[in-house]
């Protein structure tokens, strides 16, 4: 199958194309390597072609109709809570005009499906826990509003002949590639520092709890999703809550060293708690997580520091 990732250069798509290419597809990338983005050289696997180019240009039109993609893996985004808050109008910009680009694109050249990077941010404060995929999306950020019209126009264009679709809504996605230098990826960012035995930061008071899920699974859902569950919506998280001061509780311990805990002001768009119902991606795809947070946080502490 031909499937072109967007965003494939980056920390979750970087992961999804290496499992693409382990599977036996034929892939492609569409990465702009902005800065913010997360999307880096180095990520880049060298079995997949590579098109450095914005989701917004209308070169996107070219490599549609060169590459022909069966499925288009949508995962290109400006991806801050923080930063959309601080840019709404150029998070929209990208996040709903590329998203608008990508599906007109896909449209023209035959594109059988989309699958969507959407995100537990559209849902806002939660009205009950779990969170199941019929609760209202009430989102409390920029970026959270634009994933979630980013469903919508999924919907219009598939309803008007266009590409099929599968939305999935992520937890807070980490693992291995994770950029520690920017406001989000409070895992990546403790491990960096703790690491280098510098101080961390622990917005609020810390007893926030969020869902984590490690990249290793998502991208597994994402293959899943190749063939099955077309026009669904899922949930793709762990199930289970943890607090900020239990990740960085487990974090030092792993890393056999404590730091120095600078407290600081809820962030705008912060919810208090986000765990996910994921039964219904069970349902749809087979999947569920394979891989615990302890399990998880091995892992990329490891790979922190390896490098």
């Amino acid at each position: 199958m031909r499937v072109l990732v967007t965003g494939g250069a980056g920390f979750i798509g970087s992961h999804i194309v290496d499992a693409l290419v382990a599977a036996g597809h034929d892939v492609a990338i569409v990465d702009n390597l902005w800065e913010h983005g997360g999307g880096k050289t180095e990520n880049l696997n060298p079995k997949a072609r590579f098109y450095q180019l914005d989701i917004r240009d209308a070169a996107l039109a070219d490599v549609f109709a060169s590459f022909k993609p069966d499925v288009v893996s949508h995962h290109a985004a400006q991806p801050s809570v923080a930063f959309s808050t601080k840019d709404p109008s150029y998070d929209a910009d990208v996040n709903v005009k590329g998203t608008i680009n990508v599906l007109r694109c896909g449209a023209a050249a035959g594109t059988r499906k989309v699958i969507y990077a959407s995100s537990s941010a559209t849902y806002g404060t939660p009205e009950r826990v779990p969170i199941d995929e019929d609760h209202p999306q009430r989102p409390e950020s920029p970026y959270g509003i634009t994933k979630m019209v980013g469903e919508h126009y999924l919907q219009y264009y598939a309803s008007a002949g266009g590409p099929a679709f599968t939305a999935l809504r992520y937890g807070n996605v980490y693992g291995p590639r994770q950029d520690p230098s920017g406001e989000a990826g409070v895992i990546a960012i403790f491990t960096n520092r703790i690491l280098a035995a510098e101080p961390i930061r622990i917005d609020w008071d810390g007893e926030q709890q969020k869902d984590y899920v490690y990249v290793g699974d998502v991208a597994r859902a994402n293959l899943l999703a190749l063939d099955g569950a077309d026009g669904a919506v899922l949930n793709i998280g762990d199930g289970v809550g943890t607090s900020v001061n239990e990740l960085h509780r487990q974090i030092a311990t792993v890393v056999g060293r404590d730091v120095k805990v600078e407290h600081a002001p809820k962030r705008p768009g912060d919810v208090r708690l986000c765990v996910f119902a994921i039964g219904r991606a069970k349902a749809a795809l087979g999947w569920e997580p394979q891989v615990p947070l302890d399990e998880g946080l091995v892992r990329t502490i490891d790979s922190f520091r390896i490098v």
